[in-house]
């Protein structure tokens, strides 16, 4: 086999991968990870289950890739996040909603015992709260106007994003996630 077409197969590989995560994600919106199977991914993309575990061998494993595709999706710069940035985020986010569902599935399933995604969920919201902690002493120094600190109010920024989530996925309609999260924000910078 030549340089050349090594280098073709490996893309394909990469290729049919990606595809096999986009199948993922879809299921685990549509069914949550427990209801996903490996069959119905490997259904999805056309191939048997024989066939996806040569790309993903463990369902497991198929999920951690799913989470590092979405993290890579969301992933923040190097450069410190500004508060009105973190409404465009927002506003990013309603124009996805598969991958909010997927994420927010994985993320009320990983509160359960033993859930494969625990572990990265519990160590990704250390990470988020202390970004955001970040983002609001940018913004305010070390204290808001309403004289928390940005480690008090971290959780809160973060826990309104994520419920806004879920809001807007049960009633998009009804629950405008961007406008109230903007809303949230201007809460934050009153004395």
């Amino acid at each position: 086999m030549s340089y050349g077409d090594a280098m073709n197969a490996r893309a394909k590989s990469g290729e049919r991968r990606a595809e096999i995560v986009r199948a993922a994600l879809e299921v685990i919106a549509e069914r949550g990870y427990r209801g996903a199977s490996l069959a119905a991914v490997a259904e999805r993309v056309g191939l048997t289950q024989q066939g996806l575990l040569h790309y993903f061998p463990t369902k497991d494993a198929l999920l951690v890739a799913v989470l590092e595709e979405r993290d890579q999706w969301d992933a923040v710069p190097d450069s410190r996040w500004r508060v009105d940035l973190l409404a465009s985020l927002v506003e990013y986010n309603a124009m996805r909603p598969a991958i909010i569902q997927t994420f927010s599935a994985l993320l009320g399933e990983s509160v359960t015992e033993g859930h494969p995604a625990r572990d990265y969920f519990t160590e990704r919201y250390v990470r988020v709260r202390a970004s955001m902690a970040g983002v609001l002493r940018a913004e305010y120094g070390d204290r808001l106007p309403n004289g928390l600190t940005p480690e008090r109010t971290a959780p809160l920024l973060v826990a309104v994003m994520d419920g806004l989530q879920y809001q807007w996925l049960l009633d998009p309609e009804s629950v405008d996630m961007p406008g109230a999260f903007r809303d949230f924000l201007a809460l934050l910078g009153e004395a």
